[in-house]
């Protein structure tokens, strides 16, 4: 345990973790005062002031930091990279380096000798918090995993203190939303097995019987800019997107995924924005960038990816990689109309000043690719495609018949020729006259 006396400032959210945290700090790490920090990413209203009225009943200060503008940008960054972990878009892990650096500047700018978290030994969100926290001269603090606590003794802890924890629906899931993105775990569905009831979902509806509607997206240099030709802000604009697609049913995701840690578990998501917009995004830039750009940024968006998910958005390499998307999407500028329906998204429409797409060169009523390429051209191409697959086939070939033919003591094999004649061939694979091998067998 700390000896350390002095002020921590804790990650605060008003629920049972956080609050039971806030005792503890001072009775087992020695801490003479508690502040709490909460950083807004675009959670709803009711979270702010559930946070506030546990914090005055605590007798805590409590101080809010909007970041919703930094943690919007950010991702609308994810966009360009195209960024998904196992198939569902970036959020939690987004928000996270985005709340740890607020909460190190208030802590910083408060003299705070020390900063902490109610994250468990068994979730991703302890090391994308600490990964920022560390990099301070603050003692970082963790006393559920420290301490080992479960929500059985936090809740008997929370009783018998008196602590002002009120579970809503007793702490049966564990949710986390932020303008990105909303998870849904714990409880039930911890079971792979158990189907979800609807009543987790909150941002999408059951879309049916809903009739389709075309959404258009417009982007500049990889950003998404308007929405039905409104130009719009891009917390406004994730917004707007949250609410049309998410009346569509779109943008659900129940998965089984990998943490950091190794263990697997069982997530559901709601993302109607995310999915609307990487949908778009990815359209745009399959009509401007070239095949050898797409293949490569592919590499280059898993890897960025990654280092989303592990909350590592300022390692070198992060930075280094957004050096070609951020090049490549200088050419994703346009716009991409998409069809919400039946809990689908998907584009069906996408133009460009920098489209490389020809429509005379690939039309089938066009009998010429270009003036000076013609339709006969491709007839060389065509007889080089695949050749050395087709020669070494043949190879391959060869080498099996000569494995399973009968060879005699002289070291000369009989090999079945292509047009049902036989030939002959040495140890060597040299051809032999049939005349010399019926000598040498007579010999």
């Amino acid at each position: 345990m700390t000896d350390g006396n002095g002020t921590v400032a804790l990650a605060f959210s008003g629920g049972l973790d956080t609050t039971v945290c806030v005792p503890l700090l001072k009775e087992e790490y020695g801490y003479d005062d508690v502040i709490g920090v909460t950083v807004d990413v675009g959670q709803p209203s009711y979270e702010f002031d559930e946070a506030e009225e546990t914090a005055e009943a605590l007798g805590l200060d409590h101080y809010v930091v909007d970041a919703t503008e930094e943690f919007a940008d950010l991702c609308l960054q994810a966009v360009k990279a195209n960024a998904d972990y196992q198939g569902y878009p970036l959020g939690t892990a987004l928000a996270r380096p985005v709340i740890a650096k607020a909460i190190l500047d208030v802590a910083e700018q408060q003299g705070c000798a020390a900063i902490a978290h109610g994250c468990t030994g068994k979730g991703n969100d302890q090391l994308r918090f600490e990964a920022v926290w560390r990099d301070s001269d603050l003692e970082v603090i963790a006393p559920v995993r420290e301490l080992g606590l479960t929500r059985e003794w936090e809740n008997e802890y929370a009783q018998e203190k008196g602590l002002p924890v009120e579970g809503g629906d007793g702490g049966r899931y564990s949710i986390d939303t932020n303008l990105w993105s909303r998870s849904i775990e714990g409880s039930e569905l911890e079971d792979p097995a158990t189907i979800p009831e609807d009543d987790i979902y909150l941002w999408t509806e059951n879309p049916s019987g809903k009739d389709a509607e075309l959404v258009d997206i417009e982007f500049e240099d990889g950003e998404a800019v308007a929405v039905d030709g409104e130009e719009l802000g891009s917390v406004e604009l994730i917004e707007r997107l949250n609410e049309q697609a998410g009346a569509h049913g779109v943008g659900r995701t129940d998965m089984m995924e990998d943490r950091m840690l190794g263990l697997k578990v069982r997530e559901n998501y709601e993302h109607p924005a995310a999915t609307v917009l990487l949908t778009a995004h990815e359209a745009l830039e399959g009509l401007v960038l070239t095949a050898e750009e797409r293949e490569f940024k592919q590499q280059v968006d898993q890897q960025w990816s990654q280092k989303g998910y592990q909350g590592l958005v300022d390692a070198p390499l992060t930075g280094a990689l957004e050096a070609f998307i951020d090049e490549t999407n200088e050419r994703v500028t346009g716009s991409v109309t998409v069809k919400l329906e039946g809990g689908h998204c998907r584009a069906v429409s996408r133009e460009s000043a920098y489209s490389v797409y020809s429509e005379s060169a690939a039309s089938f009523n066009e009998e010429a690719v270009t003036g000076s390429i013609t339709q006969e051209d491709a007839t060389g191409v065509a007889k080089y495609h695949g050749f050395q697959s087709r020669l070494a086939n043949k190879v391959l070939e060869k080498a099996k018949g000569k494995s399973e033919a009968v060879t005699d003591g002289s070291g000369i094999s009989a090999v079945g020729a292509t047009d049902g004649s036989e030939t002959a061939e040495n140890a060597n694979g040299e051809a032999v006259s049939e005349s010399a091998v019926d000598h040498d067998s007579e010999e």
